[in-house]
């Protein structure tokens, strides 16, 4: 359940309204050479060619980099990120106070732990297992409902990692060590001792596999889906920050900014420190074996320490020198060598039973799953078997909920909510069904040819299981090979939870940034440090207590974070069949770009097709006619009570959806006098997001472009043109306005007003 992480939240703008105008609006062109009064970042946020839901104007996400034209200083350099500090010392003080609590007195710590396991799991049990097929039943209905087509970022994006890549990473992400100690630790486990009926029968070997299935497959992905799914659509869609945060603002609007926001990634960090120590606690429990059997290391405190240590050093390298960057190559190889792994036990075993069973297998889970999701055992309920296997399981996966949930944004960017759900619960599940029923049955038939010492060993030191049985599948080289692994695994897990929770701890302002390398080289070592203390008080099981118990708070906000990513998808719904019925009146030809365009002669528009535009005659066609044109649709909207601003920017208005050559931009403002800036808001900050208050931009971008040739000879001087594009907020073709009169323009911009105000005028969630 580990995940490979590279997050970075921020705060973000206000949810809850139409931000900005329509699509279009969010095009940047041009940097004229007026002067510059203003300078921001990227244009903002809502997606969809039908311009997202109307939440009021996004952050900005990835590339951060307010332009300082206008006098602001410049944004920290992403090694100085600000700390936030209230969240980083509440989520420091409470670990530290766990941490020096099992330290100093384990019995006590161990003792309040089975009370609080005790607690939670009379009376929240049920909560859990609700959750958990609510999550999945959410993400499933997603992905087959009309919202499975919107697009994680704008509408024309692409995803940034190949199909096998992306798969490799997600297996890093959500597996790790953990299905190494578990895939023969639990089928052993439940053949023994299930949780109702006798142990050691054939009945009880096929309920084994599946439930070791069940609680390390498709139900927990559906957490993972969930903070995924909601993270990226906020950082790419609606231009917030990626962060935990964000996903609320639907509901607390601008309030996520100050202390709620605090607490919730201050749960989500605390959560989620314990859930990392879970799996560094099963990882170097299980390594040490192999470096026992290998090397001759002996099993103990002083060599996990070592262990845990190495990942602080590699948290630290990677802090440094940027090593994370190298996640996707270690997760190929890793995958790789997995998959590798299990087909050596495979045909090394008895390959036409395990090939039997596998198939079995599946049969059995697609049978029993749905009476197992929903199974809280109310008549016949085996309480300590609920608290140290089902209930422990679905707390794991809600702590790692935020972290892989970040991971899984990060690499998730240009697909759609179908893609991203499907291959989330399907290509991990698949390797998980495949490791689990060939490692689990083979362990299972190992027992029942007779080997009771292997059934002892596993039951009373589970960390054992897998070298025992690869012991005996081809001795130590194949043990050396499971050792690496293992390895990589944990490294990778242990650096990827230290990125997530200093991003959760800092002010980022852009998804692709990280924290400062001090705040995760800290956290990886005060992570280390739990993880020592929770071994010391009571070995894996109380890391077992902990996680159930510390899951709690973040659960409720996992249901909050649902409930919030489906209003958000309701408002863009609302919002793009408000801009479906503002298009009546271009099609009926009265008002509109429509009637401005009518007159233009089809002769001048193919002779512009073949124009080779260069910057300065852009320059003067936005001096003498789209500037003229914006500023005078500004002065009669400040007719109206309107506060209406023209801002003109140079080639510093970087936009983070294209990467094409970007000149300038103009763009017109109009925002609602009557609601207030945040505290601290600059400027720039008012350009990208308007502070969370109800605004409606429209933005020219100037940007180079390769020019059209249609067989003709070109030269080489002429290979691009310049445009001054209109592009939608959802990303898409966006449509030069190069050749457009003043009139033209200005009835373009009220197309586009007239729809932002179609959707205010529609949607139940446009006030403020």
């Amino acid at each position: 359940m580990e995940p490979p992480a590279n997050g970075k939240p921020e705060s973000a703008n206000e949810p809850t309204e139409p931000t900005e105008s329509a699509e279009p609006t969010e095009s940047t062109g041009t940097g004229a050479d007026s002067s510059v009064i203003e300078s921001a970042s990227e244009a903002p946020a809502e997606p969809a060619p039908p311009s997202p839901d109307p939440v009021p104007a996004a952050p900005e996400t990835s590339h951060s980099a307010e332009p300082d034209t206008s006098g602001e200083p410049a944004p920290p350099h992403p090694d100085k990120q600000p700390i936030n500090w209230g969240v980083f010392l509440a989520s420091a003080v409470i670990i530290a106070i766990v941490t020096a609590g099992a330290f100093i007195s384990p019995t006590v710590v161990q003792s309040a732990f089975d009370a609080a396991v005790n607690w939670a799991g009379k009376w929240f049990g049920s909560f859990y297992i609700l959750l958990i097929t609510a999550s999945l039943a959410f993400v499933l209905l997603v992905a087959l409902s009309k919202y499975g087509r919107v697009r994680l970022g704008p509408d024309n994006s692409t995803p940034d990692f190949s199909t096998f890549s992306w798969a490799a990473m997600l297996f890093a992400a959500g597996i790790g060590t953990g299905i190494m100690f578990f895939a023969i630790a639990e089928p052993v486990s439940q053949y023994v001792k299930p949780p109702v009926g006798a142990g050691e029968t054939v009945e009880a070997a096929r309920h084994a596999v599946v439930l070791a299935i069940f609680h390390y497959g498709i139900s927990g992905w559906g957490v993972y889906a969930i903070m995924g799914m909601a993270m990226a659509y906020f950082a790419y869609r609606r231009r917030d920050a990626l962060a935990v945060r964000s996903t609320l603002r639907p509901l607390l609007g601008r309030r996520v900014d100050g202390w709620i926001g605090d607490v919730v990634d201050t749960a989500a960090l605390v959560g989620g420190v314990f859930g990392i120590a879970a799996s560094l606690g099963v990882g170097v429990v299980q390594l040490n074996v192999a470096l026992d059997i290998l090397f001759g290391i002996p099993q103990g405190i002083g060599a996990q320490i070592g262990l845990i240590a190495l990942s602080v050093i590699m948290a630290t390298i990677s802090a440094t020198t940027g090593v994370d960057r190298g996640v996707r190559v270690l997760s190929n190889i890793n995958v790789v060598l997995a998959i590798g792994l299990a087909l050596w036990v495979l045909i090394s075993g008895d390959t036409a039973f395990l090939m039997d069973a596998l198939v079995g297998s599946v049969g059995d889970f697609m049978v029993q799953f749905p009476q197992l999701t929903l199974e809280t055992y109310a008549y016949n309920r085996p309480e300590e078997w609920l608290n140290e296997w089902t209930l422990f399981f679905w707390a794991w996966w809600i702590t790692w909920g935020a972290f892989v949930g970040m991971f899984l944004a990060r690499i998730s960017r240009g697909r759609t909510f179908r893609e991203f759900i499907f291959g989330a619960l399907i290509l991990p599940f698949s390797y998980v069904v495949m490791w689990v029923a060939i490692f689990g049955n083979s362990a299972l038939e190992l027992i029942r040819s007779g080997n009771e010492d292997f059934a002892n060993t596993t039951i009373t030191k589970p960390e054992q299981g897998l070298y025992l049985l690869l012991n005996g599948a081809g001795g130590k080289p194949v043990i050396a090979l499971a050792l690496f692994i293992g390895i990589l695994f944990y490294v990778t897990s242990a650096d990827s939870g230290a990125l997530v929770m200093s991003s959760l701890s800092s002010r980022i302002k852009g998804e692709r940034e990280d924290a400062a390398p001090w705040l995760r080289i800290f956290w990886a070592t005060l992570t280390g440090v739990l993880t020592v203390a929770m071994l010391v008080a009571g070995g894996i099981t109380i890391l077992q207590q902990a996680t159930l118990v510390m899951a709690l708070p973040f659960s409720f906000i996992l249901v909050i974070i649902m409930a919030c990513l489906l209003k958000a998808l309701r408002q863009e719904a609302t919002f793009n069949l408000a801009r479906s019925r503002a298009y009546r009146n271009r099609q009926v030809g009265f008002t509109g770009t429509a009637a401005g365009l009518r007159h233009v002669s089809w002769r001048d528009r193919l002779s512009h097709t073949f124009d080779h535009v260069s910057p300065e005659q852009a320059r003067r066609a936005l001096d003498r006619r789209i500037v003229p044109a914006l500023e005078a649709v500004a002065v009669e909207l400040g007719k109206e009570n309107l506060e209406a601003q023209v801002h003109i920017e140079g080639a510093e208005a970087v936009d983070p959806d294209d990467e094409r050559n970007y000149l300038g931009r103009v763009t017109l403002l109009v925002t609602d006098p009557h609601s207030e800036a945040r505290e601290g808001e600059v400027e720039p900050e008012v350009l990208e997001r308007a502070g969370g208050r109800r605004v409606f931009r429209y933005v020219v971008r100037m940007v180079e472009a390769p020019a059209p040739s249609y067989g003709s000879g070109m030269n080489e001087a002429d290979d691009v043109t310049v445009r001054l594009e209109v592009r939608l907020r959802g990303g898409g073709v966006g449509y030069d306005i190069m050749d457009w009169s003043a009139d033209q323009v200005a009835h373009d911009v009220l197309d586009h007003y007239e729809r932002w105000l179609e959707y205010l005028g529609t949607s139940s969630t446009a006030h403020v």
